[in-house]
């Protein structure tokens, strides 16, 4: 197996088998205002974190991250995550009851057609035998989002499960597998599909969610309002016409937009726009950007939580560059009391 690209944590990035250069066959390949910064030559007061991942990231290498580890909460839980192009099947470490490696059963291809068919959802077995008389053992419920872009050169991972009555054990990684190019100026658009895995924190179970994806970079937006030339890049950021899906596929927006109406008394007749919230310092030179994500219902926040991105290949010429991401949201579910969801989508888009 080839590594798709360094890891400098000692926690491996996505891998993919002989086949390493084919992606899965599936068919298909503004915010608020901000306030800048205090003035030229200043640097701003950012609390800008990435992910754990490439230790020592820069624009000429490969670079991965990944959920951080929260051991009270199950995130970061997955890790040695691995697509095998030459069977189509998923593998993933570190997660209970899930019938998966080092001596299980691969996650196979599910087809709940709900997803974008750019991307590939995966789940795992349904029993694991007894090591000493096979007696089947039954597992849970865990399911894989994986996409990768046409090229090859940028690609994400999701895994979540629905088994416990808190969000369970899971993860996340998304990576480039070569290098980037920047512009200093000028502005660009990107769009793709997105994908989402939905858990919740008060019941089990799993949904899903798909939409548009269109990101817009100012790449000198707040320029001498901060220190560096990348940090200046303004980032939008929407998910657009978001549909949710139950894990048999079957078409649940209608059903949650009369929940949040109910809720709000609101008039809703889509749902909310996930959007990233636009300021200075989000960007940087090795081409990772990151920060808030919301939407908003009768203009207060509904859901809330961070994007997490990383740009790939010249974008500075045609074609023009990839951006693949995650987006991780949560709120309250207003199908029930004290219960909450959240959002975990991979996007990946292109000029």
């Amino acid at each position: 197996m080839l590594s798709a690209c360094e890891s400098g944590s000692g926690s491996n990035p996505i891998t993919r088998g002989a086949d390493t250069d084919e992606e899965p066959d599936t068919g298909g390949g503004g915010g608020d205002e901000e306030t800048p910064g205090e003035g030229p030559g200043d640097p701003i007061d950012s609390d800008r974190e990435l992910p754990p991942g490439t230790e020592s990231p820069s624009p000429a290498t490969g670079i991965f991250r990944k959920e951080a580890l929260d051991v009270d909460e199950g995130n970061g839980f997955a890790r040695n995550i691995e697509y095998r192009a030459a069977d189509d099947t998923f593998f993933v470490d570190g997660l209970a009851f899930d019938g998966n490696q080092p001596e299980g059963e691969a996650f196979a291809r599910s087809t709940p057609g709900s997803l974008r068919p750019s991307f590939a959802l995966y789940e795992a077995p349904l029993t694991h035998p007894d090591f000493l008389d096979n007696d089947p053992i039954s597992q849970f419920e865990h399911r894989a989002l994986y996409g990768v872009s046409g090229s090859g050169d940028v690609e994400f991972a999701i895994v979540r499960t629905g088994a416990y009555i808190g969000y369970g054990f899971g993860g996340w990684v998304y990576q480039r597998n070569g290098t980037v190019t920047l512009p200093t100026e000028g502005q660009a658009s990107y769009s793709g599909d997105y994908g989402a895995i939905r858990d919740f924190d008060g019941r089990g179970g799993l949904e899903y969610a798909s939409g548009d994806m269109v990101v817009d970079i100012d790449f000198n937006g707040f320029r001498g309002n901060c220190s560096g030339e990348a940090c200046a890049n303004a980032v939008r950021g929407y998910v657009l016409n978001r549909s949710i899906f139950d894990t048999a596929g079957n078409d649940i927006t209608s059903d949650y937009i009369d929940a949040i109406n109910d809720d709000k008394g609101t008039t809703l007749t889509e749902l909310p726009v996930l959007r990233f919230r636009i300021g200075p310092g989000v960007a940087d030179e090795n081409g990772e950007l990151t920060g808030e994500a919301f939407n908003t219902v009768d203009g207060d926040e509904f859901m809330t939580g961070n994007y997490y991105a990383v740009m790939s290949g010249d974008h500075t010429a045609a074609p023009g560059g990839e951006i693949v991401g995650v987006i991780v949201v949560e709120g309250l579910d207003p199908r029930g009391t004290n219960i909450t969801v959240r959002e975990t989508g991979g996007f990946i888009v292109s000029r």
